[in-house]
């Protein structure tokens, strides 16, 4: 099928692997709030990696978060803008070894304390992808 596009949690998950960071979105005491992390795409699900001092993993797991990230600081001129955001039950993982390997070297400090790392996944159930002037709708076009 030469001219089928993927879908939106298909490329919303392609998209959030072309970047490092984004933003978990959640509650905490019925508040919302964001957090940044680490990501990587594996098999269909993104893992962050959060600093567990700040305490925000405990929010996120077990919980339904939405995470996005975007191009907006990186696009060159001319580059389309993009954004995405998934949606999707947020559990605590344990990288694989080669997982651990793609997420590559921790900060040794996050607000002035040792980093010690903690993994989620999040298994996309909703997604949503906006861009400027057509740009993956044209890049997209023949992908599949």
């Amino acid at each position: 099928m030469p001219d089928e596009q993927p879908d939106d949690a298909q490329l919303a998950v392609e998209l959030i692997g072309r970047t490092d960071y984004g933003r978990v979105a959640t509650s905490m005491r019925a508040l919302p709030f964001l957090a940044f992390a680490r990501h990587i795409v594996a098999d269909g699900r993104v893992l962050l990696r959060m600093p567990r001092n700040c305490g925000y993993h405990q929010a996120c797991a077990g919980s339904v978060v939405a995470y996005g990230t975007d191009n907006l600081s990186s696009a060159r001129p001319g580059e389309s803008l993009w954004s995405v955001q998934v949606v999707g039950r947020c559990e605590t993982v344990e990288p694989t070894a080669a997982q651990l390997e793609r997420f590559g070297p921790a900060p040794r400090l996050v607000d002035g304390e040792p980093y010690e790392p903690v993994y989620l996944g999040v298994e996309p159930q909703f997604s949503t992808v906006h861009s400027t002037d057509g740009g993956l709708e044209r890049r997209f076009q023949h992908v599949l």
